[in-house]
Protein backbone atom coordinates (compact mmCIF):
# COMPACT_ATOMS: atom_id res chain seq x y z
CA UNK A 1 0.00 0.00 0.00
CA UNK A 2 1.13 3.75 -1.22
CA UNK A 3 0.99 6.40 1.64
CA UNK A 4 1.72 9.91 1.70
CA UNK A 5 3.45 10.83 5.52
CA UNK A 6 2.20 13.83 6.61
CA UNK A 7 4.42 14.12 9.99
CA UNK A 8 7.34 12.40 10.30
CA UNK A 9 7.06 8.65 11.25
CA UNK A 10 10.23 6.87 13.22
CA UNK A 11 12.24 4.19 10.87
CA UNK A 12 9.64 4.99 8.56
CA UNK A 13 10.09 8.39 6.82
CA UNK A 14 9.58 12.35 7.21
CA UNK A 15 6.96 14.29 6.35
CA UNK A 16 5.19 14.82 2.65
CA UNK A 17 6.80 11.69 2.10
CA UNK A 18 5.68 9.03 -0.35
CA UNK A 19 6.49 5.72 1.27
CA UNK A 20 5.14 1.91 0.63
CA UNK A 21 3.75 -0.18 3.63
CA UNK A 22 2.18 -3.38 4.51
CA UNK A 23 -1.62 -3.02 4.20
CA UNK A 24 -2.70 -3.18 7.86
CA UNK A 25 -0.13 -1.23 8.69
CA UNK A 26 -1.37 2.03 6.71
CA UNK A 27 -4.80 0.86 6.95
CA UNK A 28 -4.72 0.36 11.26
CA UNK A 29 -2.13 2.51 12.69
CA UNK A 30 -1.40 5.14 10.21
CA UNK A 31 -4.30 6.64 8.53
CA UNK A 32 -6.16 6.12 11.98
CA UNK A 33 -3.66 8.24 13.81
CA UNK A 34 -3.58 11.12 11.24
CA UNK A 35 0.17 10.06 10.43
CA UNK A 36 -0.74 9.37 6.69
CA UNK A 37 -2.96 9.50 4.03
CA UNK A 38 -3.69 7.25 1.08
CA UNK A 39 -1.57 7.82 -1.85
CA UNK A 40 -4.32 8.30 -4.37
CA UNK A 41 -4.24 10.58 -7.35
CA UNK A 42 -5.93 13.71 -5.38
CA UNK A 43 -3.52 13.36 -2.57
CA UNK A 44 -0.67 13.44 -4.79
CA UNK A 45 -1.66 16.71 -6.20
CA UNK A 46 -2.15 18.38 -3.19
CA UNK A 47 1.32 16.92 -2.07
CA UNK A 48 3.15 18.42 -4.79
CA UNK A 49 1.41 21.90 -4.51
CA UNK A 50 2.44 21.49 -0.19
CA UNK A 51 6.10 21.34 -1.54
CA UNK A 52 5.80 23.81 -3.95
CA UNK A 53 4.25 25.95 -1.28
CA UNK A 54 6.99 25.16 1.20
CA UNK A 55 9.94 25.24 -1.22
CA UNK A 56 8.65 29.33 -1.90
CA UNK A 57 8.81 29.48 1.62
CA UNK A 58 12.11 28.20 2.58
CA UNK A 59 13.32 30.24 -0.76
CA UNK A 60 11.80 33.22 1.31
CA UNK A 61 13.18 32.34 4.55
CA UNK A 62 16.76 31.63 2.82
CA UNK A 63 16.78 35.40 0.77
CA UNK A 64 16.13 37.13 4.75
CA UNK A 65 18.80 35.05 6.53
CA UNK A 66 21.21 36.28 4.49
CA UNK A 67 20.51 39.55 4.03
CA UNK A 68 20.59 39.36 8.08
CA UNK A 69 24.03 38.08 7.70
CA UNK A 70 25.09 40.97 5.33
CA UNK A 71 23.96 43.37 7.83
CA UNK A 72 26.24 41.55 10.64
CA UNK A 73 29.19 41.09 8.77
CA UNK A 74 28.86 45.12 7.63
CA UNK A 75 30.68 46.76 10.88
CA UNK A 76 31.80 45.18 14.25
CA UNK A 77 29.55 45.06 17.18
CA UNK A 78 30.60 46.80 20.05
CA UNK A 79 29.81 45.78 23.86
CA UNK A 80 30.72 48.01 26.01
CA UNK A 81 32.12 46.55 29.77
CA UNK A 82 33.28 47.63 33.01
CA UNK A 83 37.01 47.29 33.43
CA UNK A 84 40.41 47.70 35.38
CA UNK A 85 43.44 49.24 34.85
CA UNK A 86 44.96 46.07 33.28
CA UNK A 87 42.48 45.74 30.54
CA UNK A 88 40.64 43.12 32.18
CA UNK A 89 37.14 43.31 32.18
CA UNK A 90 34.73 42.21 35.50
CA UNK A 91 33.15 39.25 34.97
CA UNK A 92 32.42 37.98 31.10
CA UNK A 93 30.58 38.69 28.04
CA UNK A 94 28.00 35.95 27.75
CA UNK A 95 25.56 35.59 24.94
CA UNK A 96 22.87 37.20 26.42
CA UNK A 97 24.77 40.66 26.11
CA UNK A 98 25.59 39.82 22.19
CA UNK A 99 21.94 39.23 21.45
CA UNK A 100 21.61 42.68 23.32
CA UNK A 101 24.04 44.54 21.23
CA UNK A 102 22.55 43.11 17.75
CA UNK A 103 18.99 43.80 18.80
CA UNK A 104 19.91 47.23 19.73
CA UNK A 105 22.78 48.09 16.88
CA UNK A 106 21.74 46.36 14.11
CA UNK A 107 18.20 45.95 14.45
CA UNK A 108 17.37 42.30 14.56
CA UNK A 109 16.23 40.02 17.10
CA UNK A 110 18.58 36.84 17.71
CA UNK A 111 17.74 34.45 20.18
CA UNK A 112 21.01 34.16 22.27
CA UNK A 113 20.92 30.17 22.68
CA UNK A 114 21.68 30.51 18.78
CA UNK A 115 24.81 32.98 20.12
CA UNK A 116 28.63 30.34 20.42
CA UNK A 117 31.19 32.48 21.20
CA UNK A 118 34.29 30.32 20.86
CA UNK A 119 36.68 31.64 23.19
CA UNK A 120 36.36 33.00 26.68
CA UNK A 121 35.96 36.79 26.60
CA UNK A 122 37.92 38.19 29.64
CA UNK A 123 39.71 41.25 28.26
CA UNK A 124 39.19 44.12 26.55
CA UNK A 125 39.94 43.57 22.58
CA UNK A 126 38.02 42.15 19.53
CA UNK A 127 36.62 38.61 19.08
CA UNK A 128 34.45 36.19 16.92
CA UNK A 129 31.18 34.43 17.69
CA UNK A 130 29.16 31.96 15.40
CA UNK A 131 25.66 32.45 14.93
CA UNK A 132 23.58 29.69 14.00
CA UNK A 133 20.32 30.29 11.96
CA UNK A 134 19.35 26.95 11.28
CA UNK A 135 19.20 24.09 7.90
CA UNK A 136 23.26 24.66 8.05
CA UNK A 137 23.14 28.80 7.91
CA UNK A 138 25.78 30.05 9.78
CA UNK A 139 28.01 33.12 10.31
CA UNK A 140 31.01 34.24 12.51
CA UNK A 141 30.14 37.84 13.48
CA UNK A 142 32.86 40.12 14.76
CA UNK A 143 32.76 42.10 17.97
CA UNK A 144 34.89 44.08 19.98
CA UNK A 145 34.64 44.28 23.95
CA UNK A 146 35.43 48.04 24.89
CA UNK A 147 35.53 49.80 28.02
CA UNK A 148 32.15 51.82 29.59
Amino acid sequence: MEVILIQDVDNLGAAHEKVSVKNGYGRNYLIPRKLAVEANPSNLKQLEERVKQLKKKEAKLLAEINKVIEVLKSSPLKIGAKSGTSGKIFGSVTSVQLARAIRDQKGYEIDRRRIHITDEVKELGSYKARIDFGNGNETDVEFEVIAE
